[in-house]
């Protein structure tokens, strides 16, 4: 993606993270990139491509993030794995938050915006049980991407005032996998 669309949808995912999508317009976007009035609208013709191409980011920006969050190596007990979860859902509501926001918000607009990663991510999970022997590997994995899911949904809304226990959350996962 070239820097000047790169910038434009960098600011589009920033709106959508703090005004939702009714804030997510051709204006709106040329102000927060502090680019002239109509630049957006240069690039992205119509509202459906203007959200196609923040999409289009944001799949970008997921799959840079599991690259560097991710582990360096497959986990090698239950233990490990719980460990690296917890510290991927910090991260998510931590210091990429405004990115999670703006995935949330997005994949209530266009729930199959979503679709891919999720089964990416419950398939990188079951593979990594099937690998740790853990009986029921799918049913295990799903339920682990609830959990997280969950768990990060209350950090950024009813939670979000409280500092998170990554011990807390990695026991939690701990005894969802227990046998």
């Amino acid at each position: 993606m070239p820097d000047r669309r790169m910038e434009l949808m960098d600011a589009a995912l920033r709106l959508v993270a703090d005004q939702g999508m009714k804030g997510l317009t051709h204006r709106a976007v040329d102000a927060a990139a502090r680019l002239p009035e109509g630049t957006t609208s240069n690039y992205y013709r119509s509202r459906a491509a203007l959200v196609d191409a923040v999409l289009d980011r944001l799949l970008e920006l997921d799959a840079a993030l599991l690259q560097d969050q991710g582990p360096g190596r497959p986990p090698q007990d239950i233990e490990e794995l719980a460990d690296q979860l917890a510290s991927l859902v910090l991260a998510l509501a931590g210091q990429h938050a405004g990115l999670t926001r703006a995935r949330l918000t997005l994949s209530l607009d266009r729930p199959e915006s979503v679709t891919a990663g999720h089964f990416r991510l419950v398939g990188g999970l079951e593979q990594a049980l099937t690998a740790l022997g853990v009986a029921d590997a799918p049913a295990r994995a799903r339920d682990v991407a609830d959990y997280g899911d969950g768990v990060l949904l209350h950090l950024l809304t009813v939670r979000r005032d409280e500092q998170p226990d990554p011990a807390a959350i990695a026991a939690a996962v701990r005894r969802l996998l227990a046998p």
